[in-house]
């Protein structure tokens, strides 16, 4: 750049602002451009002007080459300590490349011929074909470890030329609909999620269902000693026909104990539409997740629970927590909100139990099951307050634990 007519920093300062909305492109080399700063900071004397006079050659500088005001700073760092400003050479310490194009292509011929078998075989078969076959051209593939054939076989020249690539195919079911249900405001839309009670010396421990409505937070759970059909379809029709509105639609995560063939003939009897959780979702299923911890988790604990005490939890989900859950326990209940930007907004202020909130939707009644009334659940609710249920439940609960350690 020729700003021999620039003799002083009044001339950079009237330069400048005149020109604070030019863009200048920079074709030389990074050398250059460290010479010309250089020699601009000797020019003007930069380390020996005022502050203020210092400043405008620093907004020509930054305006002209285009470098930060850190990477500036650093620059006239330099010049101030060593006199110069250079261009750092940085020395990394590299491994030797040990494999060449040459090896990568043997490889590539290998795998090709045997349709990419396994790492310890192929370098088998690198090895034979030197020592046993007498192949000169395999000398120094032949030395290569199991474990880096797969960093080559990640390489651009071997992935471009590879005959053999397959990707993991996904588990394909056509039983179910993948999407988040949208209930709408009416009760029937159930999330269903499984929670396992631990492992000990290799025993499986028991399995809790979780059945959870969307809008009226109704809960229903239920132990069996596997998640195996067998065990599985009576706790789901039991569960199922303790609902006391009707089941419009089940939704689960993908795993095989709910998205099988026994499942979906019980649901297609009873005309439940069926769904499951959509890839890379993974609130799709937040609820009963979310319950899982602040009701069984929190109950039952972590510890182990061996398969033959499955019935006896059972029997206590049935007796006592599930109404616990349903007629004394408070949930909350968000209320929405949108602001002027569209930007949707939940706070929780509304607290009543699930009955209540059953009860609380318009026109209740509609959803109930046939040969169901609120004078009969009424019956269930409030026989009892709910300081005295929950007494009475972890009372059962207690016991059920003593049990255990007997």
């Amino acid at each position: 750049m020729d700003d021999e007519h620039l003799n002083s920093v009044a001339d950079l300062a009237l330069f400048t602002k005149g020109a604070d909305k030019v863009r200048f492109e920079n074709e030389g080399s990074i050398g250059e451009k460290y010479a010309w700063v250089e020699a601009t900071l000797t020019r003007f004397r930069y380390f020996s002007i005022e502050r203020k006079a210092k400043s405008e050659v620093r907004k020509y500088l930054t305006l002209v080459t285009g470098y930060s005001p850190a990477q500036l700073s650093r620059l006239i760092k330099q010049k101030k300590t060593t006199g110069k400003i250079k261009k750092s050479e940085v020395w990394r310490n590299r491994f030797e490349r040990r494999y060449g194009a040459m090896d990568i292509a043997l490889l590539l011929k290998t795998d090709n011929a045997h349709a990419r078998i396994s790492g310890p075989a192929t370098k088998k078969i690198l090895e034979r074909e030197y020592r046993v076959f007498n192949k000169i051209e395999y000398e120094n593939i032949q030395r290569i470890s199991s474990s880096h054939i797969y960093n080559l076989r990640q390489t651009r020249q071997y992935v471009s030329q590879a005959l053999t690539f397959e990707k993991t195919n996904p588990v394909d079911r056509n039983i179910g609909e993948r999407r988040k249900p949208q209930p709408e405001g009416k009760p029937g839309y159930l999330r269903v999620d499984s929670v396992h009670q631990g492992d000990k010396d290799g025993e499986k421990g028991v399995y809790h269902i979780n059945i959870v409505d969307e809008v009226t937070q109704f809960e229903w759970t239920g132990c069996v000693e596997t998640i195996s059909e067998c065990h599985l379809k009576p706790l789901l029709e039991k569960l199922l026909a303790q609902i006391p509105f009707r089941v419009f639609n089940f939704h689960s995560d993908n795993g095989s104990e709910y998205i099988n063939k026994v499942v979906a003939e019980i649901l297609g009897y009873l005309l439940i539409k069926q769904t499951k959780s959509r890839a890379r979702h993974s609130n799709d299923n937040a609820l009963a997740e979310g319950k899982n911890g602040s009701r069984i988790r929190k109950h039952m604990g972590r510890w182990h629970i061996a398969r033959d005490q499955a019935e006896k939890v059972d029997q206590f989900y049935q007796e006592y927590f599930n109404i616990y859950l349903n007629y004394h326990r408070p949930c909350g209940f968000a209320t929405l909100t949108v602001d002027k930007r569209g930007k949707e907004k939940k706070k929780y202020d509304v607290y009543m139990t699930a009955y209540e909130k059953l009860k609380s939707l318009p026109n209740a009644e509609q959803y109930l099951k046939d040969r169901v009334t609120f004078t009969e659940l009424d019956k269930i609710a409030y026989a009892f307050s709910d300081n005295e249920w929950a007494e009475k439940m972890q009372k059962a609960k207690q016991k059920l634990f003593a049990g255990f350690r007997k």
